[in-house]
């Protein structure tokens, strides 16, 4: 028999139960003996059987999936936050849809469309979604919407992130308590990257800049700082707006013979793992990026839930790693 073909009748029929018992030990197993669930499930892998999600959902109006829009997959700052949202919804029987946008807003409105059409019941988005037309309809959808790595004080729903601009004014302050003054920025194009690096100009004033395309990497980082090396050769420190945008200045840097952190001082962004490992260590800005993922599925759960959220926008801060790329010595 073709494994399209089976039904749960069929497998209720194979395991010698009824219809509801072969229903409860594989949705929701707890409710029958631990014998019955085991057979039953036993009987479902052997004939096949996949059990119609969309069926279910018709009658509980709920699809059971949750769907995630990031800039890039590949950027390791949002990878703690999608395995720490998948690990909560999972644990509460939810999936979790991953979209990738690519920093482009056209892609982000076909992707958000695309699952408001699928009928997911939540939505989580790396970023704010401002008030564009995805936004719209996700408002009148009635969809729960948590965005995240950023900060406002009026979300489209609710919020789970902080302040990029405070963050590029922290990394400032820092260069300046360390006593740099001739100091540069090596950044993304994208909006968050240039929000922060705003903020780092509102306390430095204008400082030499190279930008490069999102998402940065160790090459265009090598980039940036043949640029900035060539154009302002006494350069004390760069804030970069990604720990690989900074492994990339670090290695250009060797490769010009600048010592780090003795000629040049270099600080990433994100947390990244690798940023502790590299020689010499990044100093870098963490943020918790699993406690993000493990805060907006706990937002979505108390929506689903029907609860009220008492605190829909939750800043969850940021912290400067200082590490070997910026320590001086004392």
């Amino acid at each position: 028999m073709k494994s399209k073909s089976i039904t749960l009748h069929d497998v209720a029929r194979a395991a010698g139960v009824s219809l509801i018992t072969a229903s409860r030990a594989l949705s929701n197993p707890g409710r029958v003996s631990q014998a019955t669930a085991e057979r039953v499930q036993e009987v479902a892998a052997a004939v096949g059987y996949v059990p119609n999600l969309l069926a279910g959902g018709l009658k509980t109006r709920r699809s059971r999936t949750v769907a995630a829009l990031v800039p890039i997959i590949s950027v390791p700052q949002f990878l703690p936050t999608i395995q720490a949202l998948t690990a909560a919804l999972d644990r509460e029987g939810y999936q979790l849809i991953l979209g990738q946008a690519g920093y482009d807003r056209g892609r982000e409105a076909a992707l958000l469309d695309a699952m408001i059409g699928r009928r997911v019941d939540g939505v989580v988005v790396a970023g704010m979604l401002g008030d564009s037309p995805a936004a719209r309809r996700l408002r009148q959808s009635d969809i729960p919407v948590v965005e995240t790595w950023e900060s406002v004080d009026d979300p489209l729903d609710m919020v789970v992130g902080f302040s990029h601009h405070q963050v590029g004014r922290a990394v400032a302050e820092y260069f300046l308590q360390k006593g740099w003054t001739r100091v540069a920025l090596a950044t993304g194009d994208d909006r968050r990257a240039m929000l922060r690096a705003e903020g780092f100009r509102s306390v430095m004033g204008q400082v030499p800049t190279a930008t490069v395309p999102a998402p940065s990497n160790v090459a265009s980082g090598r980039r940036a700082c043949a640029e900035l090396l060539a154009s302002v050769p006494d350069v004390q420190a760069i804030c970069c707006s990604s720990d690989g945008l900074a492994e990339g200045v670090l290695t250009e840097a060797r490769v010009q013979g600048r010592r780090v952190p003795e000629d040049l001082a270099v600080c990433g962004f994100g947390g990244a793992d690798f940023s502790a490992h590299l020689a010499p260590s990044l100093t870098t800005v963490h943020i918790d990026g699993a406690r993000i993922g493990e805060l907006a599925a706990g937002l979505l759960m108390a929506r689903f839930a029907g609860q009220a959220v008492s605190q829909p926008v939750i800043d969850v801060g940021f912290e400067i790693v200082e590490r070997e790329s910026t320590r001086t010595a004392h």
